[in-house]
């Protein structure tokens, strides 16, 4: 019986809920919490606080950490980092020296700081580099990603047997198996799909991430008006997430709604997310064809 209350994960549904990206429900998973350790505890709150920073949640999270564990302190960082008007290289150039130093690599928070601020920077090898020894499940899914940010399926595929080896079932393992399936295209579309699917029949609404990675696969099937809606139903809870305003704009014009409504979800993400790669590009070719077409003057025939 001992044995079996030891196997017991205290914090299985605070994970889960957060893993899919359902904040919310992993703060509320958190508040109910009662740990049976101080390991468990310090597990929590991590949790607990990467939630509320997913929601932008920031002056919460900075006013708790003032009396936490020391441990969790990297977080403050990483609030730092996502906050608007942040000096965004004076942070990498700090978190780029306590990596050198290497004192807190064996904080997983910080790892999880580090890499995510790297993540956000493009500059993959170098989360790679400090993932590199990582054993816990979550690390191990991230390096994942970062591979299939590289277009480094084959790489990719070797990690997720790693993922596989240490917990097979687990949301993390399905999810990482999603993305890699999504990314590969073929046959692997319908299986991302089905897992993503099943995520949510099991595990209730899904955050941004997983319903866009969802509707992708959907719509990759021709399946247009289910990728819609599972967008749509992730946008009541989280209107202004960038991925599913980017999703909407791209499902309208497939579903046959009036071009107004694309542009519609376009200009909320064009003016909320003036940073997001999609943004990025769109307003870089935008400046360039005026820039041609100012170099032509029209003529008229004498």
């Amino acid at each position: 019986m001992a044995r079996q209350q030891q196997d017991v994960d205290e914090l299985f549904d605070v994970k889960n809920a957060f893993y899919v990206g359902n904040y919310q429900q992993a703060i509320n998973e958190a508040q109910n919490v009662k740990p049976s350790s101080p390991q468990v505890a310090f597990q929590r709150d991590t949790f607990l606080y990467r939630s509320y920073i997913a929601q932008n949640n920031f002056r919460i999270v900075l006013q708790e950490l003032k009396n936490a564990d020391p441990m969790l302190q990297p977080l403050q960082t990483l609030v730092e980092y996502l906050s608007p008007d942040s000096n965004k290289p004076n942070i990498v150039a700090d978190i780029d020296a306590r990596v050198q130093k290497g004192v807190e690599l064996t904080n997983e928070v910080f790892l999880i700081v580090a890499a995510t601020i790297y993540y956000h920077e493009d500059n993959y090898e170098a989360a790679l580099k400090i993932l590199h020894e990582a054993e816990s499940l979550e690390l191990r899914a991230f390096s994942l990603q970062c591979l299939l940010a590289m277009n480094r399926p084959d790489l990719a595929r070797k990690q997720l047997k790693k993922l596989q080896d240490i917990e097979d079932d687990s949301t993390l393992t399905q999810l990482a198996q999603a993305w890699l399936n999504l990314s590969e295209g073929g046959p692997g579309v319908q299986d991302a799909h089905f897992s993503i699917m099943e995520l949510s029949e099991r595990l209730g609404a899904l955050g941004a991430g997983p319903a866009a990675a969802g509707a992708a696969a959907a719509a990759s099937r021709g399946m247009w008006d289910e990728a819609e809606q599972m967008l749509t139903e992730a946008q009541t809870r989280l209107p202004q997430q960038p991925e599913l305003l980017l999703g909407l704009g791209v499902a309208a014009a497939h579903v046959g709604k009036p071009p107004e409504v694309s542009a519609r979800y376009f200009a909320q993400l064009l003016d909320s997310h003036p940073d997001h790669p999609f943004s990025k590009e769109y307003n870089a070719k935008t400046n360039e064809f005026k820039r041609l077409a100012a170099q032509y003057q029209p003529s008229v025939a004498s």
